[in-house]
């Protein structure tokens, strides 16, 4: 990572205000915000729970359609002469064709997500986003080429959010990659850990590095992300607080580094789902993994036999995660003698070890969709076999 080159973009974040708009083409904003119709999120954690929009039951098997919320963003100006130009129509036309990349992320500078992203993309120019849905609509309003955003923690688990938006969008995945989470106890220039009284981070961070700070003796606050702990910090030149953050971040804010790997576990790895407009051609000359989300009837052995369809062609499942539907959470039977029975009504979303141009995986999915009242690809893509 040391020789990675991280070029950075202007700010991308959501308004919360109630006005409808369409994106001007004769207009060069100075930096990049969106506005939306609904009101304005919180911002996105490794926690949320949100459940997420469930399928169409008439679609099929790869279908790749979805059913899009009624989100039109709009560009809006704001004066910043220290921002670099945003994306135009033919800035993206000339990345397309192979100069360096805009790759969105969650977070400010500084956090994990860029690290990952640069991970992904070497010498990619790095868009920060305010929110998830953020990075989301500005791959597919070509703001942006891909996005970079994290599905899993090997501490925390699933990234629910990211799953609802990944229905919800008409993105394809494309890649994954694996970034291991380094904690550091960051301060200002010449305070000292005895000087500390509070430590600003995420919360996660923050209990991922329970047994350090306990020791510390400090109070501990919780914020947004870790980057803006850093940036909190550095801008206010507090000497009685620290952050809990990477060291990137110290880089970027000029703080200090007072301990590195202060987390507790340090096995700590997030996976960071690759996301585009287009879909990849799946190959068989690497290792390549397909990520499907589909939904069943109501009935006993009904997940078994559509996990036995992959079983039964040696096909390996990595992951497997179920979520309520959004729209249509509740289903109701006939079975119960007491009168109808009401049941959660889930997707499943499933990674599978085959590419969708194996034989084996194309049949899987065709024997799948047999009895599956809604099924759609995801994407397939090259899993990542290098080290965290």
């Amino acid at each position: 990572m040391a020789s990675t080159v991280i070029a950075r973009a202007p700010w991308l974040r959501r308004r919360s205000t109630g006005g409808e708009g369409r994106i001007k083409p004769n207009k060069t904003p100075s930096m990049i915000a969106i506005r939306w119709r609904r009101r304005a999120f919180a911002m996105a954690s490794v926690q949320e729970g949100d459940t997420g929009n469930g399928g169409d039951n008439n679609i099929g098997a790869l279908e790749l359609n979805t059913a899009f919320d009624d989100l039109q963003p709009d560009i809006l100006s704001k004066d910043s002469p220290s921002l670099p130009k945003p994306l135009s129509i033919s800035d993206v036309a000339g990345s397309v064709n192979g100069s360096r990349l805009r790759v969105a992320y969650q977070g400010l500078p500084g956090a994990y997500s860029e690290a990952a992203a640069a991970k992904a993309y070497p010498n990619c120019e790095a868009v920060p986003c305010e929110l998830f849905e953020t990075a989301f609509d500005a791959v597919e309003r070509w703001l942006v080429d891909r996005a970079v955003l994290p599905i899993e923690n090997s501490l925390g688990g699933s990234i629910h959010r990211n799953y609802d938006l990944l229905l919800r969008h008409k993105l394809h995945i494309v890649g994954e990659v694996k970034y291991a989470v380094r904690h550091c106890l960051l301060a200002n220039p010449g305070v000292k850990k005895e000087d500390l009284k509070r430590v600003l981070s995420h919360p996660q961070a923050l209990a991922q590095c329970e047994h350090t700070l306990t020791k510390l003796g400090v109070v501990r606050e919780a914020v947004d992300d870790t980057a803006g702990a850093a940036k909190f910090v550095a801008v206010q030149k507090l000497q009685d607080a620290g952050a809990v953050a990477s060291s990137l971040a110290a880089e970027i804010y000029g703080l200090d580094i007072l301990a590195q790997d202060i987390q507790d576990d340090p096995e700590n790895v997030t996976r960071f789902l690759m996301l585009a407009r287009e879909p990849i051609i799946p190959g068989t000359d690497k290792p390549f993994k397909t990520s499907i989300v589909f939904s069943l009837e109501e009935g006993p052995g009904v997940l078994f036999k559509a996990l036995a369809v992959f079983a039964m062609r040696d096909i390996n499942l990595t992951k497997i995660e179920s979520r309520p539907r959004k729209k249509k959470p509740l289903r109701m039977t006939e079975d119960g003698s007491n009168g109808p029975l009401k049941y959660f009504d889930y997707l499943f979303y499933v990674d599978f070890e085959a590419s969708m141009a194996a034989p084996n995986a194309q049949n899987a999915l065709r024997h799948l969709k047999e009895f599956a009242t809604f099924l759609r690809v995801l994407g397939s893509y090259p899993m990542d076999t290098s080290d965290a």
